[in-house]
């Protein structure tokens, strides 16, 4: 299956819909969403992304993120994908958005509107080894310093979502 993805404008408009590769490939700016959900103590799960991943691999981010298909809205795919990848169906709540660009060493970028909700469950991921390699639940105070001492472990999306966030 061929993934596509929503070209957009500065101001989220779909101006288009690219091939995911061919987009990253080009730098161009395209819908994205992040999922950061949250245990009864207020603990933010975690999840290490799949060695296998075209970037990134290895590296630890938020709960969940992706991109909308043509003709899914936001929510639909993160609720879609939160499940693909963590097994978990829970409420989302919009909470903000942000844009980013980074270039990564083998030469793609990610350049997202990136639409950020948040979420509750209160029990352990059922993990898709194919997209996650661990998870982890962490408070938000320990996460800022493990991202301070060592920043190269995690994605540069949500060192940023972190930084606007909390």
């Amino acid at each position: 299956m061929i993934e596509e993805v929503i070209l957009v404008s500065e101001d989220d408009i779909a101006i288009g819909i690219m091939e995911k590769i061919e987009a990253h490939q080009k730098g161009l700016l395209h819908r994205a969403f992040s999922i950061f959900i949250f245990n009864e103590k207020k603990e933010l799960l975690l999840q290490q992304r799949a060695l296998t991943k075209y970037h990134s691999s290895g590296l630890w981010t938020n709960t969940c993120c992706s991109h909308p298909r043509p003709n899914e809205t936001t929510l639909q795919a993160a609720n879609r994908r939160l499940n693909e990848e963590m097994g978990i169906n829970t409420e989302l709540i919009f909470k903000d958005f942000f844009t980013y660009k980074t270039t990564f060493d083998n030469g793609l970028t990610e350049h997202e509107f990136d639409h950020v909700y948040f979420g509750t469950f209160n029990n352990n991921p059922i993990i898709n080894t194919d997209e996650v390699d661990s998870y982890l639940w962490i408070n938000i105070e320990a996460l800022k310093e493990k991202i301070k001492l060592s920043p190269n472990e995690f994605t540069s999306w949500f060192k940023i979502a972190v930084e606007k966030l909390f």
